[in-house]
């Protein structure tokens, strides 16, 4: 692995290294309050176009905790594609740093970044995808089911970029992904068939009805209904999105042992419910916590060699 743009780049056998790298790297911290300073002397460059709390934190305390060290850069600093070509910011970091994360609007500059780069890009989040995100899932699923093969997961709201790499992440690992959306919110003709072109054993469902989705889920998912750059479409959004909140109602057609997960930030009372998210079936903070577990994960094995 020498980058970490999508999961569709990536074998499952790579990624599932970076799970077991994750579990590791975990362990070793609750048991001894420290990791092995496996990244010492290694630097990530940080550049964030979008606000961050899980991305930039992770990522910071992460590469800390394996003896790097981490520099943020902002979107004004930065000025991907508009101060300097991304090209030549591309290369100016490689120079200097040994990785770069970069959460931006375009998904198109993270592969102009990786095209020029001579060290790994890592996507923090772009608007097409949200690989570390779609990860630290996988880790939360797996320490709760003890398996990942075999399980069902719907995803309830807009077929965003989260849900995309959700669908990717279900192929790879063998479960089953289904999704309710809106007319007009879920994935298009061109993301389905790329999806199937890249992942031959990606197994899809549609439903109109939420209720239907969740009847045989193992683990229910949503997000925002108005991710960073919708916000004029807010009122558009929350009438279009009426009936499908992740809430009580909703979890009753659910199979008692399923679970819930939210990427985070959570809005309660639009796309789910605050019962529901601090529920005992609710596993959103766990979730959220092993954002670090895996982002360590992904830098072991991309700055580490690991």
């Amino acid at each position: 692995m020498k980058h970490f743009v999508s999961l569709s780049q990536s074998p499952t056998a790579e990624l599932q290294h970076v799970i077991d790298v994750a579990k590791r790297l975990k362990k070793q911290l609750k048991e001894t309050g420290r990791n092995d300073p496996i990244l010492a002397g290694k630097t990530l460059a940080m550049i964030f176009e979008k606000p961050s709390l899980r991305t930039r934190v992770s990522f910071t305390v992460g590469m800390t905790q394996l003896g790097g060290a981490a520099l943020s850069l902002n979107r004004d600093e930065v000025g991907l594609g508009v101060r300097e070509p991304v090209k030549d910011v591309a290369r100016v970091l490689a120079s200097m740093a040994d990785g770069v994360m970069a959460r931006v609007f375009e998904h198109d500059k993270l592969l102009e970044l990786q095209k020029w780069s001579s060290v790994p890009i890592i996507n923090g989040l772009s608007d097409y995808s949200h690989p570390c995100q779609a990860m630290a899932d996988l880790l939360t699923i797996d320490e709760h089911f003890g398996k990942l093969a075999g399980l069902t997961m719907a995803y309830v709201g807009d077929g965003n970029n989260v849900a995309r790499s959700l669908a990717v992440a279900c192929g790879k690992f063998g479960m089953h992904f289904c999704i309710a959306s809106p007319p007009g919110y879920c994935f298009d003709g061109e993301d389905i068939a790329a999806i199937q072109a890249r992942v031959p054993g990606f197994d899809i469902c549609f439903f109109k009805e939420p209720k239907d989705c969740v009847a045989t889920a193992d683990v229910v998912v949503t997000d925002t209904w108005i991710s960073m750059g919708q916000e004029a479409e807010k009122a558009t959004r929350v009438a279009e999105f009426a009936g499908f909140a992740i809430d009580e109602a909703l979890m009753a057609n659910a199979p008692a042992h399923a679970i819930v997960l939210h990427c985070l930030p959570a809005y309660r009372g639009y796309e789910i419910s605050e019962g529901v998210l601090e529920s005992e079936r609710s596993k959103v903070f766990q979730e959220a916590e092993n954002r670090l577990h895996v982002q360590k994960g992904i830098l072991a094995v991309l700055l580490g060699g690991a």
